[in-house]
């Protein structure tokens, strides 16, 4: 069985969160989407007013250890627990609408599905959209 430490972040774990970042979005097929380099993260989250609150899993497992250890269930409750330390009211999660994995893992844990439940679909803007949006 995997033994899982949660973490704070430190500023030399940089590098690492950018790789699980782009492992990620590899998996999502959404390479092409990651712009942010590892000075950025530095800056965003361990500057003077840091933009995010970032905690490392360190798991430490055998290699072809099987999945479903429970893993990303004491990930999301830390994640959660950090959250109502820092007076948040909400944890919203997004997810991809192919990985039923991850769906049913949050709906196993009490997550309410707002696709479902009230119709929330997200948007966002960037590039050029965002500079015109701004004029810019």
């Amino acid at each position: 069985m995997a033994f899982v430490m949660i973490r704070e972040a430190k500023e030399g774990d940089c590098g690492n969160i950018l790789r699980l970042i782009r492992e990620l979005a590899e998996y999502e097929k959404l390479s092409d989407q990651v712009k942010i380099s590892e000075e950025a993260l530095r800056a965003d989250g361990f500057g003077e007013t840091p933009f995010y609150h970032c905690l490392v899993a360190e798991i430490l497992s055998a290699p072809g250890e099987p999945q479903g250890q429970g893993i990303g269930s004491k990930i999301i409750k830390k994640v959660a627990e950090v959250a109502l330390d820092k007076g948040c009211s909400q944890l919203r999660l997004a997810v991809l609408d192919w990985n039923k994995r991850a769906m049913d893992l949050y709906k196993a844990l009490g997550a309410q599905d707002l696709t479902e439940a009230e119709g929330w679909h997200c948007f966002r803007f960037e590039g050029e959209a965002m500079r015109e949006l701004a004029g810019k």
